[in-house]
């Protein structure tokens, strides 16, 4: 579908204005990818740059998972005959593969785990809001950010299973919180390979300048 492939493309692009990589050059005067873990995320934001420029790339990132979701919204509204789930969920996909494989920092980005919150919430806030809340639990009981991360991505396609209401567009979206999920996931299988050796970073926010 027409609709479908101009989300697509649309998302795909907002996913790709990768906010670490513009901030760490403004604030900084170096790309964060160049740092730390090598990714341009906020975590490595916060390790590399500090808290004020990580927590303005959060808040940046989560947007652009909102704004691709509004999006999603408005061209189902312009064709009336669209799938308005389908779109929503076209566009969450594309958004995270954007900032995951950002078209104008070399294909190469963060995580997308603030960008997938930002999409989970406008898809569903009450899903959206367990994930973060499971997700800050737990990394503040490990101080290990990808320990919440992972575990909230694989709880999403369970919640999905046990909440069907609060959808911002009414459909199936089992499939696609699996898609989300298996995104995350391999995108923290570095994270994975430390975590099983015990080799992973902790992050102690009190010693973070």
């Amino acid at each position: 579908m027409v609709e479908c492939a101009v989300m697509a493309i649309i998302a795909y692009l907002i996913g790709s204005i990768n906010f670490s990589v513009i901030l760490s050059k403004k604030m900084a005067g170096f790309d964060v990818r160049e740092k730390g873990s090598g990714n341009a995320g906020t975590t490595n934001m916060l390790r590399s740059v500090g808290k004020k420029a990580a927590a303005i790339t959060l808040v940046l990132d989560i947007l652009k998972g909102v704004v691709a979701i509004l999006i999603a919204m408005a061209i189902g509204r312009i064709f009336e005959n669209s799938n308005g789930a389908l779109l929503v969920q076209v566009a969450g996909v594309a958004v995270i593969l954007g900032h995951t494989f950002p078209i104008f920092f070399k294909f190469k980005g963060g995580k997308g785990v603030a960008t997938s919150l930002g999409v989970l919430i406008m898809s569903n806030w009450q899903i959206g809001l367990i994930c973060l809340v499971f997700a800050l639990i737990l990394i503040a009981l490990t101080q290990i950010v990808s320990v919440g991360s992972i575990a909230a991505a694989i709880l999403y396609p369970v919640l999905t299973l046990f909440i069907p209401q609060n959808y911002i567009v009414p459909g199936n979206y089992l499939i696609y919180s699996i898609v989300l999920a298996v995104i995350i996931v391999f995108n923290h299988r570095e994270n994975v390979k430390r975590l099983l050796s015990g080799t992973e970073n902790r992050i102690n926010f009190k010693t973070v300048k």
